[in-house]
């Protein structure tokens, strides 16, 4: 009786398997544009522009877009005056390069807390939010990409009797 279960189990499972093996697996981009999701509401201000908050490690940015010529302020300076960094400023344009629209949106924003990178990170998560709530028809091509959600690591707490959060201090025979 048992054997006859397994066989069924088997069976089932092998078709599954045809099944799976006919599916169409593709990238992230093929995904996002063949789901079928109902669109959200463009969310405005009175000016016309799109607010977000983005957050990363303990930095947080405030983020305001609107259609301009692809200027990014950040805390009153340009992008390449505050993030001097190459990657930082390519950190910044993830969610215009993977949407296609470097160029036509102007970003203001404000960050407090954190360092640089921390600070880079946020603003390409307000950024990617901000997006999505001007273009609601991109929000399947960043989600996919994984920029909606906030990365929620930040640095681990120094305990007690240790030189860090896990190393310990140098271990002396004599």
């Amino acid at each position: 009786m048992a054997d006859e279960q397994n066989k069924e189990i088997v069976s089932d499972l092998a078709d599954l398997k045809d099944i799976a093996a006919d599916a169409h697996v593709g990238d992230a981009a093929d995904i996002a544009a063949t789901a079928e999701v109902p669109l959200r509401e463009q969310e405005l201000d009175e000016h016309g522009r799109a607010y977000a908050t983005g957050r990363r490690k303990d930095a947080v940015a405030r983020v305001w877009l609107k259609p301009g010529k692809g200027k990014v302020t950040v805390n009153g300076r340009d992008q390449e005056v505050y993030f001097a960094r190459p990657t930082l400023r390519l950190i910044i344009n993830q969610p215009f390069a993977i949407t296609e629209r470097e160029g036509q949106y102007d970003i203001v924003a404000t960050v407090r807390g954190g360092g640089l990178s921390g600070q880079a990170g946020a603003v390409k998560h307000g950024i990617s939010q901000a997006l999505t709530k001007y273009e609601p028809a991109l929000r399947a091509t960043v989600k996919a990409a994984g920029f909606l959600t906030r990365d929620s690591r930040v640095v681990e707490r120094k305990k007690y009797g240790r030189a860090k959060a896990r190393r310990s201090f140098q271990f002396s025979k004599r």
